[in-house]
């Protein structure tokens, strides 16, 4: 009935599981490459990207900074980020998210005080070339 081998599908689940951590107390100084799920709680001062046949997730806690570009199917962002975000899937910014550089998703879900500097593109497969731009408060 639920899940049946022929059903259509939707966009892929997240998997829910981390397999990697970058712990509160570590600097990544280079690239990561990753399969499954990662979350950080530290500090990545380079790109962060899966790898695999399937989509990855990473997490990017509250403490967490990172500089670079993130290429993953699901992004979860509650700390900082100063670069580009690609979610191929779902792009999921909570409450303390702080991202400056442009985002590029399929799904989006923003809460109350996430705050974006830089370029919302949607990049679903029937809204090609959807580009929403926010006025700077700082031009107010």
């Amino acid at each position: 009935m639920f899940g049946a081998k022929g059903a259509a599908k939707g966009p892929a689940k997240p998997q829910g599981r981390i397999d990697s951590l970058i712990g509160a107390g570590t600097t990544i100084e280079g690239n990561v490459n990753f399969t499954g799920g990662l979350r950080v709680d530290g500090r990545v001062h380079g790109s962060i990207v899966s790898s695999g046949d399937q989509p990855g997730m990473v997490v990017i806690s509250e403490q967490a900074e990172v500089t670079g570009e993130i290429r993953v199917g699901h992004v979860i962002v509650n700390g900082r980020v100063s670069g580009p975000i690609h979610a191929s899937e779902t792009l999921d910014l909570q409450a303390k998210a702080h991202v400056t550089g442009d985002v590029h998703y399929h799904r989006l879900e923003i809460q109350g005080g996430a705050v974006v500097q830089g370029m919302l593109v949607c990049e679903g497969a029937a809204q090609t070339d959807k580009v929403v731009k926010l006025k700077s408060a700082a031009t107010e």
